[in-house]
């Protein structure tokens, strides 16, 4: 029995809570999945810190969708709109953090709103919010490794400049991602916590630019603002430009369904996540800084073929192809890294659905392994990287639409997140009393600011990203969003409420 089981069950609801902790236990009985398999707890604070540092990825996170910086006002966007996202996101994390703290779970957020619902809708809402989170995991994995294979192909630009891959070389490339960091994953599983102790160092080196052109001055570097390029009105240019920061910051949630592999979950847990935010705050600032002092030409950039102005900002920052190459090695290794992180999270956010039979055929994705992987979720992984390379389809019928998968993992995270925030504000905070992790009189304000920005979050994403709107920038995030939503309830009534009798509680 791991040594925190004991701290792990007083932050278990039990029937006082409305909460029969013995249902799931009868319904497995009926399906004859009785012997539920665990997870083994191996991971500490600092574990978890440095996987949310990884997954924060933030040399690839800032320059992956760089575009959009730089059509919503340059240097001054770029360093601002983060610094403010970061601000922003704090009462997020301290509030999911709070709630996590009474329920550390691998069912993170909808196990929260499973919890916190009335009794009439707990069943419907925490299976939407399961849908809602778990498509995000799904999602952000594959902006993920197809931004891996997109950079691939940057490295590749920056010695072979005229050479531009077709959508089926670039589909072909993200398999070969999809399939490398599965199988390393899946293999590796045991040794992923120290694979994120590397990340959160290599992070370091992703600040580290010793640039080779031209300096700007201060006042260019942090105040320059042009949106001549956006079409949008400078204000709501700036907010357009938040994206990069809140894809940042999608390591903050994601970490939740790591519940049940760590010590102490009550208390590491939330530490992890609410110190990940000043931390990842840090090092993008140091990241972006010398970015601003040596920014190329913004409208040669924004000329990139593709659209995809990395390798050439690379290369001209750097002043020379193999300086450019060399600052593309540390973006491209820390990348592959938080893949790797990723993927983990979005294996077990997949296994804890199929657990609470809400996947179908959930009796096999919620099976482990056997021998040396008889702890690791593989049908789990297996299955993330099928719905990966599905999605992935979705980039040889248009670039638009996939890009906007980029804003619809930010809007599952956030909606998956504000909803179990909205009910617990509902029920005046009750359940909140006495957690380990209290935000004390802070909660009301927190938690109120926290739905806020992700209300406001949620609409700058599904923005494009300048005007006027043609078919080949057009953002679809709210299309789909609202789809995942309609489909997901349409699933419930037809075959979800027969089967779904809410989130396991886990007693190992």
């Amino acid at each position: 029995m791991p040594p925190d089981s004991e701290k792990l069950k007083d932050t278990i609801p039990t029937s006082e809570d409305g909460f029969d902790p013995t249902s799931n236990g009868q319904e497995d009985a009926k399906t004859g999945s009785d012997n539920l398999q665990h997870l083994t707890r191996r991971r500490g604070f600092y574990h978890m810190l440095f996987m949310a540092l990884s997954l924060f990825a933030i040399p690839f996170a800032l320059t992956s969708p760089i575009e959009t910086s730089l059509i919503s006002g340059g240097p001054a966007t770029m360093l601002w709109s983060f610094v403010m996202v970061s601000v922003l996101t704090l009462p997020m994390a301290m509030s999911m953090a709070e709630i996590c703290s009474k329920y550390p779970t691998s069912s993170g957020t909808y196990f929260w709103t499973y919890q916190l619902a009335p009794s009439k809708y707990r069943l419907l809402f925490s299976w939407v919010v399961g849908w809602l989170v778990t498509v995000g995991y799904w999602v952000v994995a594959v902006s993920v490794t197809f931004g891996t294979s997109q950079l691939i192909l940057a490295g590749i630009n920056i010695y072979l400049p005229q050479w531009v891959a077709t959508a089926w070389q670039t589909y072909l490339i993200f398999v070969l991602v999809v399939l490398v960091t599965t199988t390393v994953a899946i293999f590796f599983d045991h040794s992923l916590p120290f694979l994120d102790s590397i990340a959160a160092t290599w992070n370091l080196l992703g600040i580290i630019i010793k640039a080779a052109s031209g300096r700007h001055s201060a006042k260019y570097a942090l105040t320059h603002f042009d949106t001549s390029q956006s079409g949008w009105t400078p204000g709501w240019a700036f907010f357009i430009g938040f994206l990069p920061g809140a894809y940042t910051f999608l390591g903050v949630p994601t970490i939740v369904t790591m519940g049940e592999e760590i010590f102490n979950p009550s208390i590491n847990l939330p530490r992890a996540m609410v110190w990940s935010v000043p931390m990842g705050c840090l090092l993008g600032v140091g990241f972006i800084l010398p970015i601003c002092f040596t920014l190329p030409d913004i409208s040669v950039l924004l000329a990139a073929p593709e659209g995809q102005p990395e390798a050439l900002v690379f290369e001209l920052i750097m002043g020379s192809k193999a300086g450019g190459f060399g600052m593309w090695f540390i973006v491209f290794g820390l990348t592959v890294m938080c893949g790797l992180s990723v993927t983990c999270a979005t294996c077990r956010a997949t296994w804890a659905f199929a657990r609470d039979q809400a996947i179908p055929f959930h009796y096999v994705f919620a099976r482990l392994g056997r021998g040396q992987l008889s702890d690791t979720p593989v049908n789990a992984y297996l299955l993330s990287a099928f719905i990966q390379l599905a999605l992935g389809c979705i980039y040889l019928g248009s670039t638009a639409a996939f890009n906007s998968f980029i804003a619809v993992s930010i809007m599952c995270f956030g909606s998956s997140g504000a909803i179990p925030i909205l009910l617990l504000l509902a029920r005046r905070r009750k359940p909140a009393q006495d957690v380990p992790f209290s935000l004390g009189l802070w909660g009301y304000p927190l938690n109120v600011l926290a739905v806020l920005w992700i209300a406001f979050e949620m609409v700058i994403v599904s923005m494009p990203v300048s005007l006027p709107v043609h078919r080949s920038d057009m953002n679809y995030a709210s299309v789909v969003f609202v789809g995942f939503i309609v489909i997901s309830a349409l699933w419930y009534i037809v075959d979800g409420r027969h089967i779904y009798k809410g989130p396991y509680v886990p007693h190992n």
